[in-house]
């Protein structure tokens, strides 16, 4: 196998493989052999069942094998058209941002599924002391659902605290 010459088709480079050893070197490249994948199946763990607990399945799990259940914080609508389509490819970006078009629901964000909720349970004087805001835009936002503006969402977020806001984006 190592007599063929394979091209990496991003560099252009030419390189030797090999199936066999630990790794390749700077000449050759190791490749995996249907019996490395077969090996590595056997201990790979399935994403979606869980143990007999309800934990997630791991490398050790053994026994019957249950359906993970899934709990939905947030939805998100992306486009169907990718940008970077090369960079995916060349799996040379980590962030998914960069990738596909978000497109906001006003009704389904942070702001109206999470935060406003939280707000509504505390009483307006407390919400107004721990966040300087005045009372009059304080119901607002809280009784007619008004959206602030950036610097008074991010003291609001920081009045209510990380317990009240588990899942919610910086």
């Amino acid at each position: 196998m190592e007599k063929t010459q394979w091209i990496d088709q991003y560099s252009g480079k030419r390189y030797r493989i090999t199936a066999s050893g630990p790794h390749g070197s700077r000449t050759v490249a190791r490749v995996k052999s249907y019996g490395d994948v077969l090996r590595e199946y056997e201990f790979h763990p399935e994403a979606k069942c869980a143990d007999a607990g309800g934990a997630p399945c791991s490398k050790q799990t053994v026994g019957l094998l249950g359906r993970r259940h899934v709990a939905i914080d947030s939805i998100t609508y992306i486009g169907k058209e990718s940008n970077k389509l090369e960079q995916v490819e060349e799996q040379s970006l980590v962030d998914s941002g960069e990738v596909y078009a978000e497109y906001t629901d006003p009704r389904r964000d942070d702001w109206a599924t999470k935060i406003l909720p939280q707000l509504r349970g505390v009483l307006v004087p407390e919400a107004c002391a721990g966040t300087g805001i005045s009372r009059a835009q304080m119901q607002r936002y809280r009784n007619k659902g008004a959206r602030p503006h950036a610097e008074h969402f991010k003291v609001i977020k920081l009045f209510l605290g990380p317990t009240y806001l588990k899942g919610i984006k910086a």
